[in-house]
């Protein structure tokens, strides 16, 4: 998350002190702290190593005592150093971790062998660490400033809370606006992508000020554009704010630019509308003031030539003239802009500013909306999916943010379905939570009505906004549809009706297409598969948050069903797991994490899966073994045994789970159903083979994080803190945080673990299949068996009858089974979801199967 949430001021900047020997202003410091808190002195572990490392001849040194440290804050930087005439290596940034020693802050250089550590969200705020080897490095252009490298570092636990009142020993890290340890950058880049404004350099203190209009010129914009070349000094532009994009960072290690960003406005007045660019540090000073409706008088701006690839977004005003044979160009100099923001009460009728249309649709409308159309959409969060990324093309460390949401209007009982990419506007995407009224405007229509099922969702484009602080005093409020809405909302609210909502877990979206060969035209690459051998490299390259979806061939030998164990009995066994199992070092936990997975574990919350369960316990000592086994998660959670000889051959059948079936209150049935469902189904080929492996890769655990909770309002910041990205800065918890098994699970059932065979029967993949039977979740359809649900991706529930009932899974062994043996030695295509979710957790969702001999 971006800002200084719950950062205390340090007093005034010491901008331009440096002292070259600071020592005694810190003890004087640390003396006052002391005095202050009522606890006797101690002696600075920070300040122990510095003077040990100083004194060192090699500027390296493995601290005398380690002691464990908390970290308050990991930022990211652009590197610098490399020659312009050499193309930049990876990595191209640099991490400043501040850690706590309960004496002192100390802002530290993360030695960029380390940087895997944060890309895996293993070294993050909050948590404890031991630092066991350190260097140092002097910023020559400074006096007396030494920086303190980070070497070798064991990650380890999170910490229950972390005083924020400890001052740093260096003055020069008190400075504001706050500046990168190592290069010539102004300023910290956000953690997670390049596109959200981050840190305390991006101002929005721009207010409307009255001007007086004496004895300035101002050109209207088509005059402007058949005249443009022939004039030196421009004439004033008087224009409103349309549209605003989000920020583009171009920002790379070989380029000095300062603060290199770059943003589009397109501004209009009553003879056309223009593209404006902001370049460089001007974006920092406006882009969080600037916003759609406002007027601007715009002075001492350059022209250019309109770049000829860029698409403008066009007008809704369908009589404005659309100029795009120019550029207006605004920069801090070359020459200095002047932009003034007028305030609305001055704005003059005879000036004939456009006023800002939008593109309102219902959800009943958006059926019959063309692909690529724009349009703009206001209703009620139904579901919150998990902050996710994807790479950029061509890119290993610049990745999108996105989210997927969910949007209900009361004109359809389907909501709308939002890919939500980060629009620069963290405060507004990091804080959206289930049951706040959303608007979002600019959005792109994603259809595909010959696909089953039909492929229709939104999606964000470089002009979207999005709002959720209410709706006064927005420019939208007088649109019919809009008050309808408001209309439409006031009755739900007093109901009671707009509980059942939805956070978090695991989404699987978009659906592929229903044939193996329209999916293979879909995928434009000419390597359509992933060798099965090479699926742990694929998700071992995986970072944090990061999801991917690939296509693997074999065969499928093992279906398992687990049943969904609830929150208390999670609970307690991941208590049992995490403490028995505390350890996490800068090299061990690359081992560890590769190991983990491998094989599936995890490393700080109990999975849903018993296979978990089961390797977890294995790997522990004995006592902690005996432990952990003897905890809930032993007694209610399934925990495989070893085969016995007789059960390898099949003469004793595994026994069948029994769940208990809940009916959906619109069935109109009012009892209970008590349904078998057959624990187990495996291949002849599996017991043939198992043993033969030369490896078998587990990745069937699925973690609390990615089970979809209900959405409690109560603990509306826990639970959007949980389904963010991991914050840059520590933000203390109010009060005792509650636990996310607390939370009620959104889903009705378990899961499948799924078992495929490479075609060379050399190597085997368990994987996740994450059914949701419920038609009350908004995001599932029914499925009827295994084999239909695994062949199967929709979002919406099926309409039901009064004479209908729920079709969950079938009786004892039946249609699963008999699903099963249809793919028994059958090749098929799997389509897999592979997910990061951080700090050595990966999970692997079976997707879809395709049958490569069959058209469907």
């Amino acid at each position: 998350m971006s800002g200084e949430l719950g950062q205390p001021q340090e007093g005034p900047s010491h901008s331009g002190l440096y002292l070259p020997n600071p020592e005694g202003n810190e003890a004087e410091v640390q003396r006052s702290v002391n005095q202050r808190v009522g606890t006797p002195r101690r002696r600075s572990w920070i300040q122990n190593v510095l003077e040990q490392i100083t004194d060192s001849p090699r500027r390296c040194s493995t601290p005398l005592e380690v002691v464990p440290v908390a970290v308050l804050a990991v930022q990211r930087y652009l590197l610098e150093g490399e020659p312009r005439d050499m193309e930049p290596k990876p990595p191209l940034y640099c991490y400043d971790v501040t850690i706590s020693d309960g004496v002192f802050r100390e802002k530290c250089y993360l030695d960029p062998s380390l940087n895997f550590l944060v890309y895996k969200n293993i070294l993050k705020v909050g948590i404890e660490v031991k630092i066991s080897r350190v260097s140092c490095i002097y910023n020559e252009k400074r006096l007396g400033q030494v920086i303190l490298c980070i070497d070798n570092v064991h990650c380890g636990e999170p910490l229950d809370s972390i005083s924020l009142e400890i001052p740093f020993r260096n003055r020069a890290h008190r400075e504001i606006p706050e500046r990168p340890l190592r290069g010539g950058k102004s300023h910290y880049l956000a953690l997670w992508n390049n596109e959200d404004p981050y840190g305390d350099i991006w101002l929005s203190n721009k207010q409307p000020e009255e001007h007086n209009f004496n004895n300035i010129r101002i050109i209207s914009l088509s005059h402007l554009e058949m005249t443009w070349s022939n004039i030196r000094n421009f004439p004033a532009l008087l224009v409103r704010i349309l549209h605003k994009s989000k920020l583009r960072y171009y920002g790379k290690p070989n380029k000095k630019m300062i603060e290199p960003y770059q943003t589009f406005l397109e501004v209009a007045d009553s003879s056309g509308t223009v593209s404006v660019i902001m370049w460089n540090a001007l974006c920092p000073e406006w882009y969080k003031s600037l916003h759609v409706g406002l007027v601007l008088l715009l002075q001492d701006y350059s022209i250019k030539k309109s770049h000829p690839f860029r698409m403008q977004p066009l007008p809704v005003d369908p009589q404005i003239k659309l100029i795009s044979t120019m550029e207006i160009c605004l920069n801090l100099r070359n020459p200095p802009t002047n932009i003034i923001i007028i305030p609305e009460k001055q704005v003059k009728p005879e000036w004939r500013l456009p006023k800002l249309n939008h593109r309102f649709v219902t959800r009943s409308e958006l059926d019959d909306m063309p692909e690529n159309s724009i349009c703009d959409v206001i209703g009620i969060l139904v579901f919150v999916g998990r902050v996710q990324r994807s790479k950029k093309k061509e890119s290993r460390e610049d990745f999108w943010s996105y989210r997927w949401i969910h949007i209900a209007d009361g004109t359809s009982k389907k909501p709308f379905i939002v890919e939500l990419f980060s629009t620069s506007q963290p405060e507004v995407f990091e804080n959206i939570y289930p049951m706040a009224h959303f608007t979002c405007t600019q959005l792109k229509v994603v259809r595909n009505d010959t696909q089953v099922p039909e492929l229709l969702y939104l999606t964000t484009t470089n002009e979207s906004r999005m709002f959720i602080t209410g709706h006064r005093g927005q420019p939208y409020t007088n649109d019919t549809k809009v008050k309808n809405f408001i209309q439409w909302i006031k009755t739900k609210t007093s109901s009671g009706e707009l509980k059942n909502t939805v956070i978090g877990g695991y989404y699987p979206y978009p659906p592929v297409p229903e044939t193996f060969s329209k999916y293979n035209i879909s995928v434009k690459v000419e390597l359509f598969f992933t060798a099965i051998s090479e699926v742990r490299k694929e998700i071992e390259d995986l970072q944090y948050r990061e999801q991917k979806r690939i296509a693997i061939q074999g065969i499928i030998t093992v279906i398992k069903y687990v049943p969904y164990s609830g929150a208390t009995e999670s609970a307690s066994a991941s208590e049992t797991l995490r403490n028995a199992n505390r350890r996490s070092t800068s090299q061990a936990a690359r081992r560890e994490s590769q190991s983990q997975e491998r094989d599936g574990e995890p490393r700080d919350n109990g999975p849903v899966s018993s296979q978990c369960c089961h390797t977890t316990s294995a790997s522990l000592s004995p006592p902690k073994k005996k432990r952990a086994l003897q905890g809930p998660c032993a007694k209610q959670i399934p925990v495989p045994q070893p085969e016995t000889s007789a059960q390898r051959k099949g003469s004793k059948p595994d026994m069948p789970i029994t769940f208990q079936r809940r009916e959906s209150t619109r069935t109109g049935c009012i009892g209970k159903a008590r349904k078998t469902i057959s624990g187990k189904w495996e291949s002849q080929m599996w017991r043939e083979k198992k043993f033969g492996l030369i490896d078998h890769l587990r990745y069937s655990c699925i973690y609390p994080e990615s089970i979809p909770r209900r959405f409690v309002l109560e603990h509306r910041n826990f639970l959007t803190q949980q389904y963010n990205s991991q914050p840059a800065k520590y933000i203390p918890q109010e009060g005792r945080p509650p636990n996310l098994y607390d939370f009620k699970s959104a889903l009705v059932l378990g899961h499948f673990e799924v078992t495929i065979l490479g075609l060379n029967h050399e190597i085997a993949i368990s994987v996740a299949f994450l059914p949701e039977y419920s038609p009350e979740d908004v995001r599932t359809s029914q499925i009827d068996t295994l084999l239909t649900c695994m062949n199967y991706s929709c979002v919406f529930p099926q309409e039901l009858t009064g004479n209908d009932r729920f079709q969950g899974p079938k009786t004892v062994t039946g249609d699963i089974i008999k699903a099963a043996t249809e793919l028994d030695k059958v090749h098929i295509v799997g389509i897999l979801d592979i997910c990061n979710l951080g700090n050595g957790k990966t999970e692997v969702y079976l997707h879809k199967i395709y049958r490569p001999d069959k058209t469907s």
